[in-house]
């Protein structure tokens, strides 16, 4: 079995104990997911079966979109309403404050990544130097946020609803807080429910409960998204029965041999043999007239 599952995390589990569970259900242990999220975040988190797994790295860099809630009024140690408070302060804000303040965000800004996160400084992360009370001193990283949206304000609750798009490494908690600076009031992220990682969304995300059903039901290939699916972009290339040879083991083969004859210098294609099988991801050469493999599956 290899493809990506498109699961949908459900609150209270982090994204390494759906990996265990996956494991139980598909009785497999080549599993792995696409980048974490917080054990109160739901929502998608393509996890890559088998063969698949080579491709955890490209999907944990694809850009992703939140639905979080803010709230405003609040500051507390972790950034999100699981934390500690830290302070209250009163909030007197209009929609066009809300507006303009994240309007301020969009783009290319830097974040302090919270104490409370899996980054590593030292060896150590940094989620458990802070329940030690240690608080360590942390570089701004570059992320982009490619927009942001108003999609609801309730002032009795003090809190507004946004999406956010954005780069990976982003921290929506981050991002809450940032916000709440800025309007002079505070805020802390409510909740987190990430709806899209590149071309997996919410919409389409099962649970694990509908997983293990599928696998029962023998219908789990049908929820499976091929791997070549994750490189679309590329053009296919055949290779011919002769051929086949080279391209099982990697080596290099002669555009001659392809069924391809007009690719770009160093331009990537998805390889496949005869029978329509995906194989791997070759680069052409101009100066050798030739197909080099960029990665295997």
């Amino acid at each position: 079995m290899n493809g990506i599952i498109n699961v949908y995390k459900e609150r209270g589990f982090t994204s390494h104990d759906v990996v265990a569970k996956l494991r139980g259900i598909l009785h497999m242990k080549k599993i792995g997911h696409t980048g974490t999220l917080d054990p109160d975040a739901t929502g998608v988190l393509p996890v890559c079966i088998g063969k698949a797994t080579k491709v955890c790295g490209l999907l944990t860099d694809k850009d992703k979109t939140y639905r979080a809630v803010v709230k405003l009024g609040v500051t507390t140690n972790t950034e999100d309403m699981t934390g500690e408070i830290l302070s209250h302060h009163p909030v007197s804000i209009t929609k066009e404050q809300i507006e303009m303040a994240v309007s301020k965000f969009v783009g290319e800004i830097e974040q302090i990544p919270p104490m409370y996160s899996a980054i590593k400084i030292n060896g150590k992360k940094l989620y458990e130097l802070a329940r030690q009370g240690k608080e360590v001193e942390r570089k701004a990283r570059k992320v982009t946020i490619y927009e942001i949206k108003v999609l609801s304000i309730d002032f009795s609750e003090n809190e507004f609803t946004m999406e956010v798009s954005c780069s990976k490494g982003t921290y929506i908690r981050t991002l809450c807080k940032d916000i709440g600076e800025f309007l002079g009031c505070g805020a802390a992220m409510k909740t987190l429910v990430r709806t899209r990682v590149s071309e997996f969304f919410l919409e389409q995300a099962l649970t694990l409960g509908q997983i293990e059903q599928a696998v029962k039901e023998g219908k789990i290939q049908d929820y499976l998204i091929p791997i070549d699916a994750m490189f679309s972009d590329l053009k296919d290339c055949v290779v011919s029965d002769e051929a086949l040879r080279l391209l099982l083991n990697g080596n290099c083969i002669a555009r001659k041999d392809t069924s391809y004859q007009t690719p770009k210098d160093k331009e990537q294609v998805r390889m496949y043999s005869m029978e329509n099988e995906f194989y791997a991801i070759y680069e052409y050469r101009q100066k050798e007239d030739k197909y080099f493999v960029v990665k295997m599956f």
